[in-house]
């Protein structure tokens, strides 16, 4: 069993993760390249629905400041935060959030999770790697059928395509 000295350092550990998750949508909300960078260790990964979004902190940066370029306002809001650790200083998590983002004219709305690898970097908890995943995206007014269309990923200007993740036909 592990000690009290141990039990309690996983504890701050979790505690720092989720505010490492917390950190990162809230400079993106407010467009804080600086703080945005500082959740990326130098060697991040940042994949979004299979796409490549860059395999340095720098290519990170470059392709969400790319992506941020089209969206006006927005807010992101994580739902919970599963952490596995897998060592002293690694661990795994998914992240379920809901995004409200000013794009194309219109309100997008979207669910989202995060399957995230973060790691102890220079005494901070940073993202090592982070892969995001459609549930469904789509204006607010597709919101009623966004998860019972089987193409329930609908981006301003790109065509619909299918969730990430399972859909079941009824």
């Amino acid at each position: 069993m592990a000690t009290l000295e141990q039990r309690i350092k996983t504890l701050e550990d979790r505690a720092e993760i989720q505010d490492l998750v917390a950190r990162y949508f809230q400079v993106t909300d407010d467009d804080d390249e600086a703080g945005l960078a500082d959740c990326f260790t130098a060697n991040a990964r940042f994949v979004a629905s299979g796409y490549e979004g860059g395999t340095t902190r720098e290519g990170v940066m470059a392709f969400l400041k790319s992506a941020r370029s089209a969206m006006h306002q927005s807010v992101h809001t994580p739902h919970y935060v599963h952490i596995t650790f897998t060592g002293p200083d690694a661990a795994t998590g998914t992240v379920m959030a809901h995004l409200e983002i000013g794009m194309g004219g219109t309100t997008i709305y979207a669910a989202v999770r995060y399957l995230d690898t973060y790691v102890r970097d220079e005494g901070t908890w940073r993202i090592a790697s982070r892969e995001m995943r459609a549930v469904h995206v789509g204006s607010w007014d597709l919101v009623a059928s966004s998860l019972s269309d089987p193409n329930n990923v609908r981006w301003p200007g790109a065509a619909p395509a299918p969730s990430d993740f399972r859909w079941k036909a009824v």
